[in-house]
């Protein structure tokens, strides 16, 4: 069955090095050869560091590294582990090497409250075979496009630049980063100063074309996803569709949206879920593209690669997960609760992303820090036209290591100038954790089953 589909942009990018808009070096055979070697199979520096605070990397945990729980729920592996030590306002500048310009920021925002346990790190990442197969056969294919605002010679496939040369590629290993079709529950948060929040419950619908039995691969080869999303609470919201159709090269084919408003019965086209278009339900807390910590199109910044360091992220966050805490255990005034949360030293590529001449967005600069091992994106420094740094936002990384499939636990972001934090991707108390594999029909994301989706 052929399917002609006219699908959105996730892609659209514009790259600079040193303040030069360059394309990508290419990428030598000797290079290629590294991968598996020299570097894990997608990319990563697969030694330890001189210290041994970071390890190797050995292959990450085995699919059975953990009982199934209740509710789709999978063991943590590391449940019985201490922090090694608690960084905090009386101690961050021993470890301000080691440290974002967003997370020194928190320290001085919440002196009193804001801490880091730091545990023991564990390169915890492992892809399926066929990942490594696909990425290593692929190396050096891909190109980007449009002075970097698509890429060209990679349909379908995971991380299309595992020896990255400049910033706009490692952004690019996000956006095409591995995943599978998801079916979820989960809930958003925006606490007052005071503590006090309302839970807005969503229920998601993810899919990529490799993975649909009744999509055409030829047909759809520019498009990156399919994402359909429905509002479940509060009432007054509930029964609100968004659907999103996503492509490589935003140039080529731009972003597909469009809403159902249960109130007014009407499916309407939707341009502004896009950029720095407001989050669905999010009280102006978050950008369209700040979901799943950066998405959509990122062709209205330059991206200089700044380089690889050392930095203590939010990993292996399984406790914030758990099924047994509460979303009242989580959520607090100013930011989240630290003592669900878990820090490890993990090497991180920085990519500083700057709104290019001509464009306008409210971040002017944009600072990510991408975990080597996954290629997610788990900390995020954005600022304001002033150059005020604004908003801090935290991944915090957890890997699905029965299906071979790293995300969040938890993404927040936090307004330094508000007080205020939106806290999204929570599912600890829904029916249950986040159901991966399922095989959906194209008719699914269309707009005309959109009014179907939305019947309360």
């Amino acid at each position: 069955m052929r399917i002609a589909t006219t699908l959105i942009g996730a892609g659209g990018l514009a790259l600079s090095l040193l303040a030069t808009s360059v394309m990508a070096q290419s990428v030598t055979q000797a290079e290629i050869n590294k991968l598996g070697n020299e570097l894990t199979p997608v990319g990563a520096e697969k030694a330890g560091n001189a210290s041994g605070t970071i390890p190797e990397w050995t292959g990450g945990l085995p699919t059975d590294a953990g009982r199934k729980l209740e509710r789709n729920f999978w063991e943590n592996p590391y449940e019985n582990e201490q922090p090694e030590f608690v960084i905090t306002a009386q101690n961050y500048q021993e470890h301000r090497d080691k440290l974002t310009p967003g997370q020194i920021a928190m320290f001085e925002r919440y002196p009193d409250t804001y801490q880091m346990p730091v545990y023991q790190t564990h390169r915890s990442v492992g892809y399926p075979q066929e990942v490594y197969d696909q990425v290593k056969e692929n190396a050096g294919k891909a190109r980007l496009v449009n002075n970097g605002d698509g890429i060209e010679n990679f349909t379908h496939g995971s991380f299309a630049f595992p020896v990255p040369k400049v910033g706009a590629e490692v952004v690019w290993n996000y956006l095409t980063r591995y995943r599978k079709n998801v079916q979820r529950e989960y809930a958003q948060a925006m606490p007052q100063t005071n503590g006090s929040y309302t839970l807005i419950k969503f229920q998601e619908d993810v899919a990529y074309p490799q993975y649909m039995p009744d999509v055409d691969l030829e047909d759809a080869a520019n498009v990156l996803v399919y994402f359909k999303q429905r509002v479940n609470a509060p009432s007054r919201l509930a029964g609100n569709v968004l659907l999103v159709h996503d492509t490589l090269d935003q140039l080529k084919e731009p972003r597909m949206a469009w809403v159902y408003n249960a109130g007014q019965r009407r499916v309407r086209r939707a341009p502004q879920v896009a950029y720095d278009g407001p989050g669905t339900a999010s009280d102006g807390m978050r950008t369209t593209d700040n979901f799943s910590m950066f998405s959509g199109a990122p062709d209205r910044y330059d991206w200089k690669l700044i380089g690889k360091k050392e930095v203590y992220v939010p990993y292996n966050a399984y406790k914030i997960s758990d099924p047994r805490v509460k979303y009242d255990d989580i959520l607090q005034a100013g930011h989240i609760n630290p003592e669900h949360t878990r820090f490890e030293l993990h090497r991180v590529w920085e990519v500083e992303g700057t709104v290019k001449q001509g464009q306008r967005h409210i971040y002017a600069k944009r600072n990510f820090f991408f975990d080597e091992d996954s290629w997610l994106l788990a900390l995020a420094d954005h600022y304001d036209s002033r150059g005020t740094l604004w908003r801090v936002g935290e991944g915090h990384v957890s890997h699905s290591y029965n299906e071979q499939l790293p995300g969040f636990g938890i993404e927040t972001l936090y307004d330094l100038l508000a007080g205020r934090y939106i806290a999204l991707g929570m599912y600890n108390e829904e029916s249950s954790a986040p159901s991966f594999g399922y095989s959906p029909s194209y008719r699914e994301f269309t707009p005309a089953a959109l009014r179907s989706s939305g019947v309360r």
